[in-house]
């Protein structure tokens, strides 16, 4: 599999639940992220290496590449390049044989069946068989994790989903427009309405007890009511630092769809390694 390309839109933390697993079944892997990810559970996203470089997560390096050479020579060492790219301008000399859109966007933001020979969404906003080939669902429930090859996942609720019988109650927003700037870090066990963070001179207050299980990067400009953080109440730390069961669940379908069209399609063979 290791000849084998893998592209993915977005490094979030779903995206870096997909990158994990097809890592460790020996897909060659790129990541394209914006310049500013505005992704909150930095300890397990890949997305974090925009910002410091690189990042490990549970035992999977990702590294910034610049360009072509960078992506090589993090292949070489076995790592997961991450390059700023939201056009996917890569792929125009670099042909990826799969392009998985894990953005979260809700919506497409211009991918399309034609950019590689397999293509999957993730959640809402594609459609199997029209503008990509698989779609995986994301919301958590019964078919969470399933890849569907015709027909969209789930509308999106905009309810979050829930952990020890909280919901919305769990997530961190932003209290106004501005600069975010975190006083606690992921992991910190933290008691409702204590300040963890804050939003220009604006306190930004855990709305629940709990581990504070993500929070967004500091100078990153959020507007008022905006997510910017999230509190786990089972207050266990180590699920702060590694990647959730919905990321592995989605992840599982995604390797399920590679496999499945792959095959069907005569892309990959029990030859390949």
């Amino acid at each position: 599999m290791n000849e084998y390309i893998v592209a993915i839109r977005g490094a979030g933390d779903l995206a870096t639940g997909v990158a994990y697993r097809l890592h460790m079944c020996g897909f060659r892997l790129i990541m394209l992220e914006t310049a500013r990810p505005t992704v909150i559970r930095r300890a397990v996203a890949f997305a974090s290496a925009v910002f410091e470089g690189s990042i490990e997560v549970e035992g999977v390096r990702a590294v910034l590449a610049e360009n072509i050479r960078h992506i090589e020579e993090a292949w070489e060492r076995g790592d997961v390049p991450v390059i700023v790219d939201e056009s996917c301008d890569i792929l125009g000399s670099i042909r990826a044989h799969v392009l998985i859109d894990a953005t979260i966007s809700k919506r497409n933001i211009g991918t399309r069946r034609t950019m590689a020979d397999i293509t999957i969404g993730l959640g809402p906003g594609f459609t199997a068989g029209d503008d990509v080939d698989a779609v995986v669902e994301t919301l958590r429930g019964h078919e969470l994790g399933r890849a569907k090859y015709s027909g969209s996942a789930a509308a999106d609720t905009g309810i979050p989903g829930e952990i020890a019988g909280f919901s919305r109650e769990r997530i961190v927003r932003s209290p106004a427009d501005g600069l975010a700037r975190s006083i606690c870090s992921i992991g910190d066990s933290v008691q409702k309405g204590q300040v963890v963070a804050y939003v220009g001179e604006d306190e930004v207050l855990a709305p629940i007890d709990g581990v504070l299980r993500g929070i967004i990067h500091d100078g990153i400009f959020v507007k008022k009511g905006m997510k910017m953080g999230d509190v786990d109440p089972r207050g266990n730390v180590n699920n702060c630092f590694t990647i959730s069961e919905k990321a592995l669940a989605v992840a599982g379908g995604v390797l399920e769809a590679v496999l499945h069209i792959g095959f069907k399609r005569g892309r990959l063979s029990l030859k390949d390694k």
